[in-house]
């Protein structure tokens, strides 16, 4: 039966990552991959468009799909709007409507990519981690929220940090399962020692962990867990958090693999639907230059079809391509290093497709 893809390219260097991952995706159905594909707005461009970041006609056609594929959103243009229709809204919108409460973000670094990192080879080479962060809970969600004036005059701003014991379980379920098919090895981060929300999320992960006997169960506060991912990354195999802390350490872990341009993730719904997209920004900075690196995007195109389009095989083609291209010594400037090939957006994808 024919799958059907919704595409949001977004804002800034979306449209051109995803442009390649389409290429991906067309050179994918000519070796028998049955999909179809539709494009809709995402938020600053359906701000622009429709004086809101995802309309509920989108967020509809997001339902129908069987896959959603993401580009960027957000830009300088649209940080003077009112919060409520800024860019970042039309992502938690979307997220929220399709319960995608499962973010998988992979921190992965290729032996082509060595020199890349940071930090020095023996303390990365090897790299294979998996953060899953809870995604539609949290502080960014909880209620209530926002900024008032005290009695004296002064404001006050005010964000709550709040999880339900289902919550936490699904998502402990969710990495638990995931560590069943790698390392076997899980390690929850909070900050339970001050976060009595947190200290909740850790009773819950032990109980849930009595299902689950084959798995090595640890629990770090993030404070150390941050620290420990910069001096001693590949101690981990699986890490699950919550929605902010996730945020920020999925992307602490991706420059640990030498750019933030090679990293896709997937978010997916209690089904195995779920939503893609690069773990990176839409760096207006360098936005309709051709500079941008698309990998992560066509990486995130071979979780969709791993995850939601059950299709493995393509899914193991896509990441070889890749492999095959950095092989090769293509490179765009963010992964450039001397005596490499220094390649645009277009090329690169153009390459990917070769390789297939």
């Amino acid at each position: 039966m024919t799958k059907r893809i919704l595409v949001l390219p977004g804002d800034g260097i979306g449209l051109e990552i995803v442009a390649e991952a389409v290429k991906v995706i067309e050179a994918l159905k000519q070796d028998g991959l049955d999909v179809e594909m539709e494009e809709g707005l995402i938020g600053g461009a359906s701000t622009d468009a429709h004086g809101e970041p995802l309309t509920d006609e989108t967020l509809e056609r997001a339902r129908a799909a069987d896959a959603v594929l993401l580009g960027a959103v957000g830009g300088p243009k649209w940080e003077s709007l009112p919060i409520a229709i800024r860019p970042e809204k039309g992502l938690l919108k979307i997220r929220a409507g399709l319960e995608l409460f499962s973010n998988l973000r992979p921190a992965i670094l290729y032996p082509q990519l060595a020199d890349a990192s940071t930090l020095k080879p023996e303390v990365v080479s090897g790299l294979d981690l998996m953060i899953v962060r809870e995604l539609t809970g949290g502080i960014y969600f909880g209620q209530p929220r926002g900024v008032e004036t005290m009695e004296n005059g002064e404001r006050r701003g005010f964000n709550t940090l709040v999880y339900t014991e289902s919550e936490v379980e699904r998502i402990a379920r969710s990495a638990f399962d995931i560590a069943m098919k790698r390392g076997k090895k899980l390690c929850s981060v909070d900050k339970a020692n001050v976060l009595e929300v947190t200290e909740m999320w850790r009773e819950v992960v032990e109980r849930v962990a009595k299902d689950y006997p084959e798995v090595e169960l640890s629990h770090m506060y993030v404070d150390n867990a941050a620290m420990q991912l910069v001096r001693a990354p590949k101690q981990f195999d699986v890490m699950v958090t919550t929605n902010m802390f996730g945020d920020i350490l999925s992307d602490a872990a991706a420059m640990l693999t030498g750019s933030i341009g090679m990293l896709p993730s997937a978010s997916l719904d209690a089904g195995g639907k779920g939503m893609y997209e690069p773990i990176h920004g839409s760096a207006p900075d360098i936005a309709g230059q051709g500079l941008a690196n698309p990998l992560a995007t066509i990486l995130s195109v071979a979780m969709m079809l791993r995850y939601s389009l059950n299709e493995p095989a393509m899914a193991d083609r896509v990441e070889k391509a890749v492999e095959q291209v950095l092989d090769q010594g293509l490179r765009t400037a963010d992964i450039y290093s001397e005596g490499c090939k220094k390649v645009g957006t277009a090329e690169m994808g153009d390459a990917v497709v070769a390789a297939l």
